[in-house]
Formats: structure tokens, C-alpha cells, sequence
């Protein structure tokens, strides 16, 4: 039944999920602050926007590391794919126009949310936070409907 829902086996899945607790907990170790990727998108936009949100010191006070942390998850699965992967880059029959509104509402559900699935589901639930709970509660309830309605409309 394993193989039947992971066809490419599990040991990638768990060596990923061993490096990001690894990186989150160091992360919040040095600094105290959690690692969530809609946190680094927006420090990273502090570099380029003025906007007073972008401009906040928490955001503008840890860019450098946070910075450095997006290029390393980068990095880090491009090595992946080049080592374990094959060097041919993943393909989807998605047009670009459907990623792109995606890419919005999981951008805006990221901010009505105070943090994205990486912040609440990987830092938030490890530390207890009754927010984090809530926050992936609604996640998966969300992407379970979803994939149903999905599936019962003949999506794939």
C-alpha cells in the first residue's frame, strides 16, 4: 500500500523533512524568530518596496539570514535534482496563467493567516502554538475538499 501512494519511496521525503527541522530548529536557536517562507518572501521584498510593511525591523533586521536561507532551499533542491533527480527540471501541463492566480491566493491566504504552512505547520505546531493549530487545521481541511471537489469535477 506504500508504494502505491509514495511510488518513488519515502527516503527523499524523510531526508527533506530531516534537513528543515534541522535548518528551522538551528535557525530559531540563533535568532529566536521562525523560518516560514512567507516571512523570507517578505523580507526579501524589503529590498526592493518601501512600503511601511516591507520596511517593518523585523522583517528589515533579519533579511540577510533570511535571504541567504531562500538561495539555500534553492540551491539545495537544484543539487537534489542534479544528485538524485537527473538534471531535467520538473514539467507541468498547468498554463502559467492558472500558477500564477494559485500562486496569489496561496500568497494571500499566507498573509490573512499571519504565516504560511511552512511557519505554522513546521515552527508553530513545534512550539505549541494554539494559532499554528488552527491555521493547519484550516489548510488541510481546505486541500482535502479541494482535492475531492477536484477529483469528483474529473480533474487529476
Amino acid at each position: 500500500m506504500l508504494a502505491l501512494y509514495f511510488p518513488s519511496g519515502v527516503l527523499h521525503y524523510l531526508l527533506g523533512g530531516i534537513f528543515i527541522g534541522s535548518a528551522v530548529s538551528l535557525a530559531f536557536l540563533t535568532t529566536g524568530l521562525v523560518t516560514g517562507m512567507s516571512t523570507v518572501f517578505s523580507s526579501t521584498w524589503s529590498y526592493l518596496s518601501r512600503l511601511s510593511f516591507f520596511q517593518e525591523p523585523r522583517l528589515v533586521n533579519s533579511r540577510q539570514w533570511r535571504l541567504v536561507l531562500a538561495l539555500g532551499l534553492i540551491l539545495g533542491a537544484a543539487l537534489w535534482m542534479i544528485t538524485f533527480g537527473g538534471a531535467t527540471p520538473a514539467h507541468t501541463a498547468i498554463p502559467w496563467w492558472r500558477l500564477l492566480v494559485g500562486g496569489f491566493i496561496a500568497g494571500f491566504g499566507a498573509r490573512l493567516s499571519n504565516g504560511c504552512t511552512s511557519g505554522h505547520g513546521i515552527c508553530g505546531l513545534a512550539s505549541l502554538q494554539t494559532p499554528s493549530l488552527l491555521a493547519v487545521s484550516v489548510f488541510l481541511a481546505t486541500a482535502i475538499l479541494t482535492a475531492n471537489l477536484v477529483l469528483y469535477l474529473g480533474g487529476v
